[in-house]
């Protein structure tokens, strides 16, 4: 076992007597005591996004007493939230998430200062909203924003704690650029990009949006996050840094992985368009869709001319039980990519592939395209966007 890192943050000056009662339970814990609560009480933490991470991570954290919390969160509370968000409640819908969690995290402890950053992470002022805070928590959910915090926290100095899941998946590590060395002397540092050097290809990794997480998930992940915010803050235990957490919530097993500062990883120097750098589409697929994209009341006016049309529905048979446009045929964007599904395309009308939101359904229109069906489109925003202007009473997932 490495030594432990040195503790993040110096210690308040003191704790109050309305302080001293609230933390009583932390206080008689001889490895944290008054000491750790001193340096809880005088940190700083930014965490980035209110969502299925960020919501269990803020409560605790709050609850923890940690001095001030600064939020990252420009969305707003959607009714899909609550079966994860658990920051969020049945009257906070439509409401914007930062000020729902600054709401929810006063009525847990009113004593914990909130910062709201009511905007999209960008580049330009990334590294500036972390040299203010002493660790950044990231619970974001797509590849460009992980990235974005890596670079953004290894120019600014400055240690994360990172989360993922998905379905019944998780994964969680500490990334420390500048991390002091061990006692033996040997260095500690190293960043997101030395687990991943590149992001995956465009439309690999579905979003939870996409696939699916099992809500409470988000608690078992989050937990991880809080205590390894909490250990870094008060320099208890043996942190992730060096390690991933790769947690399986169906067969209930916790691994971890040795990660390794990786020699190839390039030094981060600046931030750069990190939508590029990831990708929502491959060139591939995003040549395909050219030309061959149709809104929804276009499809809508082309189902109506009389002309023959197949609408191919490209989502998992879960979803197609969910919803589906009325006259659609399912068949799944796997089969399509594994071949089979190519058999039962239609021959005699062009297809019009749709999915949720128009990722999958490009995707597909560049596999059905190779495989001689030139004609064929796909409907821009999928059935989301299908639904919001043409069947706003459809139920929507």
């Amino acid at each position: 076992m490495s030594s432990p890192l040195p503790p993040l943050v110096e210690p308040a000056a003191e704790l109050t007597r309305e302080e001293v009662a609230r933390y009583s339970r932390h206080l008689i814990i001889p490895d944290l005591g008054v000491e750790g609560q001193k340096r809880l009480k005088n940190a700083r933490v930014l965490v980035i996004g209110a969502g299925g991470l960020g919501s269990p991570t803020l409560l605790y954290l709050a609850a923890a007493g940690v001095g001030t919390i600064g939020i990252v969160e420009f969305d707003v509370v959607d009714e899909s939230n609550l079966q994860r968000q658990i920051i969020h409640g049945q009257s906070d819908i439509g409401r914007p998430k930062a000020q729902s969690a600054r709401d929810s995290i006063r009525e847990v402890n009113p004593l914990v200062e909130v910062r709201l950053h009511e905007f999209r992470l960008e580049p330009d002022r990334a590294v500036i909203l972390f040299k203010q805070y002493d660790l950044i928590i990231d619970g974001t959910d797509n590849f460009a924003t992980r990235y974005l915090v890596n670079d953004a926290a290894v120019l600014a100095g400055k240690p994360y704690v990172w989360g993922s899941i998905y379905r019944f998946e998780g994964q969680v590590s500490v990334f420390w650029e500048d991390a002091p060395a061990d006692e033996a002397g040997n260095e500690r540092g190293l960043n997101y990009r030395d687990l991943y050097p590149e992001p995956p290809p465009p439309g690999m990794v579905p979003s939870c949006a996409e696939g699916g997480v099992l809500g409470i998930l988000c608690a078992s992940i989050a937990s991880v996050m809080g205590t390894e915010a909490i250990k870094l803050i008060t320099g208890i235990g043996e942190s992730l840094l060096g390690r991933l957490m790769v947690y399986d919530a169906l067969d209930m097993t916790y691994r971890t992985i040795k990660i390794r500062k990786d020699p190839d990883t390039p030094k981060i120097t600046e931030l750069i368009d990190y939508d590029e750098f990831c990708g929502v589409v491959s060139d591939e697929v995003a040549e395909a869709a050219v030309d061959s994209t149709v809104t929804p009341r276009e499809l809508r006016e082309m189902l109506d001319s009389g002309k023959k049309y197949a609408l191919i529905d490209v989502r998992e048979p879960v979803e197609w039980d969910i919803n589906h446009i009325d006259g659609a045929e399912l068949i799944p964007k796997s089969a399509i990519e594994a071949g089979d599904g190519l058999s039962k395309f239609p021959q005699d009308r062009v297809p019009v592939l749709y999915c949720k939101t128009g990722v999958r359904s490009a995707e597909a229109l560049a596999v059905i395209k190779k495989a001689g069906f030139a004609d064929a489109l796909h409907l821009q925003g999928g059935i989301v966007a299908w639904a919001k202007q043409l069947e706003p009473d459809m139920v929507m997932y």
